[in-house]
């Protein structure tokens, strides 16, 4: 009831009209150019975030593999995945303005000695775009997580198996490595992206002027700094970042299924 009724709750706004009672109206909030905009934004930004966090966390994962399962470097890069794939949030957001902030340090660092100015094309951090970096910082080491037990599950026996029937190399990985990993991998990519979209925090440290995603979107409909909040507005917002979490999590859980039996 904890997670159900608040959301029920929020859906609901939706669909409540001004002066009470059941309306469809409010649905029309999905036309406005500004909510698209925010929604193309959203998508975007969680693609490509998700896309580099799935294929730089699988090449982690893959080195990690080749490690002993009691290497003191696996155990490491283990526990700092771990940790760094709950970081985010306001600490993630200050943690790159102090960095690579317009007066961060290393921005000011590489401004003062070499003449590079990170910020030369416009202030790139502080819009959709500069989520990206961010991101990455938590979407790399849940891949790894995610990705490991995967690799894990290749058995030596398999190569050996195809190399015995006369395969090379190239059949070991086109008929046994990839659509043995694929499913895995397919599988965090899109749990990926759903972390991605329906990430607040960061984005709010970050992007302090304006609603370039849509979860900022929704703060900005809630929060209504001159006293107009829009209720109704943040409610279809709602209803559409739901939906779309919940197909995520029914191809997720799908695709770790079919992934799950090369495990057992």
């Amino acid at each position: 009831m904890f997670f159900v009724l608040p959301t029920v709750l929020a859906v609901a706004s939706g669909f409540v009209a001004d002066r009470g009672g059941f309306t469809g109206e409010n649905l029309a909030v999905l036309k406005n150019p500004a909510i698209i905009g925010s929604f193309a934004a959203s998508v975007w930004v969680s693609l490509v975030s998700g896309i580099l966090g799935a294929v730089i966390g699988a090449i982690v994962a893959w080195a990690l593999s080749g490690l002993p399962n009691n290497s003191a470097l696996r155990r490491v890069v283990n526990a700092a995945s771990s940790a760094l794939s709950q970081f985010g949030g306001v600490m993630l957001a200050f943690a790159f303005i102090a960095t690579i902030g317009m007066q961060g340090m290393l921005t000011v660092l590489l401004r003062d000695s070499i003449g590079l100015d990170l910020y030369a094309h416009g202030v790139w951090l502080y819009q959709p775009v500069g989520l990206i970096l961010p991101y990455l910082y938590f979407q790399v080491p849940l891949m790894a997580i995610i990705f490991l037990p995967a690799v894990d599950s290749l058995r030596p026996g398999w190569a050996e198996a195809v190399s015995t029937l006369g395969g090379s190399r190239w059949h070991y990985w086109t008929r046994v490595a990839i659509p043995v990993l694929a499913p895995t991998f397919l599988g965090a990519f899109v749990l990926l992206f759903a972390n991605a979209f329906s990430s607040y925090s960061t984005a709010a440290g970050l992007i302090s002027q304006g609603s370039g995603i849509v979860p900022l979107q929704i703060g900005a409909a809630l929060k209504g700094e001159t006293g107009a909040s829009q209720p109704a507005t943040a409610g279809v917002l709602a209803l559409v970042m739901i939906l779309s979490m919940t197909v995520a999590v029914l191809a997720y859980t799908r695709l770790m299924k079919r992934a799950a039996r090369w495990r057992s």
